[in-house]
């Protein structure tokens, strides 16, 4: 009893630190970039009126978003259909779903001219047939799903039989929130590397897939990566039921990847031809070789599937991929010009600005001090 009740008292201090340190390089890495955008304006962002309107700030946004809807899908399966077995993870994946979206909204608000104006113009803009206004609107009632559900569960006798109910609007507002995010892109036609019927049902599993990997990666990080401090029912959850969920979510997102390569390289629609400059660069084989084919080989392995250090991997490589796949995905649908004329090179060439990548460090570090905030005052470990 003792070694648990010192053990538990060093991995509060240890999420102190990493409180502490996400907060001071939040504090550095945003008072870089809000000094850059009040000197320059959006003058600091790579993007130009030739057609790549959509840097790398929408990347982190859309990539923290996907990924807070992927947390909050498996929290809420696990609610309805899971059963106790899958106690331990909810609380904690809930509030890495609000933490991720912290961290990405506030790289949208810095991204856009006027962010306050946003908060009151788009909600009464009613611009009913645009799907951006509906993901707003969707946003909003999803942010709501999640914070009455933690405010439920911070009784310590909470029953997952009675969370089901809103479990299932968390899920629906959670898929709702991912498949419009996925018609945004989808039914743009005028840009056929982004136009596809099948883009929601791809983001929904792409966000799933990002669920799985913080899950694992951020519960390891609660015990400060020491295996040994890992209560025996997260073992064993991680061991059997998530791994082959996280295993069989790299390879279906793997499929999606690569047919959406192979119709892009044979296709012969205007804008598919940037798939000859995407599938021939060092990062995509980088997200198909180490991002996805060496993790889904780690958790199929006997040898290391059931190995702390090879999960860790496995989910931090993963959650990188798919960053990687987010940045093609957006930053590869501009590449060609939509107007093309003298002015307008055959191909658009883009590189994040050191403010955008700052930016990044934005998102990882307000989202890691949520997160630990959460983990100290909220004891997300706890089963009962």
């Amino acid at each position: 009893m003792t070694s648990i009740t010192i053990s538990n008292k060093e991995i509060a201090g240890k999420q102190l630190g990493i409180m502490l340190l996400a907060l001071i390089g939040l504090g550095i890495a945003g008072g870089i970039a809000v000094n850059n955008l009040m000197a320059e304006g959006h003058a600091v962002y790579n993007t130009n009126n030739l057609g790549l309107f959509w840097g790398f700030p929408i990347v982190v946004y859309d990539y923290f978003l996907l990924t807070s809807t992927g947390l909050a899908m498996v929290a809420s399966m696990a609610l309805i259909f899971g059963g106790e077995d899958y106690r331990p993870i909810i609380r904690r994946a809930l509030w890495l779903a609000l933490a991720g979206l912290i961290g990405g909204v506030a790289v949208l608000m810095m991204e856009l001219g006027h962010p306050l104006r946003a908060l009151w113009a788009i909600p009464f803009s009613f611009a009913f047939s645009s799907p951006l206004y509906w993901k707003v609107m969707a946003v909003s009632f999803y942010v709501l799903s999640l914070l009455i559900l933690q405010l439920r569960m911070l009784k310590a006798d909470w029953r997952m039989q009675d969370l089901r109910i809103n479990a299932m609007v968390t899920l629906v507002l959670a898929l709702g929130v991912t498949a419009i995010a996925g018609v945004v892109y989808g039914s743009q036609s005028f840009r056929p590397f982004w136009a596809s019927g099948d883009i929601p049902v791809a983001f929904i599993f792409e966000s799933l897939l990002g669920g799985l990997a913080f899950v694992f990666f951020f519960t390891y990080l609660a015990y400060a990566f020491n295996p040994a401090a890992v209560p025996e029912s997260v073992k064993r959850l991680f061991n059997d039921r998530l791994a082959n969920l996280l295993a069989l979510a790299i390879f279906i997102h793997l499929l999606f990847v690569l047919a959406r390569m192979s119709s892009g390289l044979y296709g012969n629609a205007e804008g598919l031809q940037v798939w000859q400059t995407l599938a021939t660069s060092p990062l995509f084989f980088a997200e198909i070789l180490i991002g996805l084919l060496l993790p889904l080989v780690l958790l199929m392995y006997p040898g290391t599937r059931t190995r702390p250090w090879a999960q860790i991997m496995a989910s931090l490589l993963v959650m990188n991929a798919l960053l990687i796949s987010r940045y093609e995905y957006i930053i590869g649908g501009q590449l060609v010009p939509l107007f093309k004329g003298s002015w307008a090179p055959e191909l658009l060439s883009y590189v994040p600005s050191p403010t955008e990548w700052l930016l990044l460090l934005v998102a990882i570090f307000l989202s890691n001090a949520v997160n630990a905030f959460g983990e100290v005052t909220l004891r997300l470990g706890r089963e009962g």
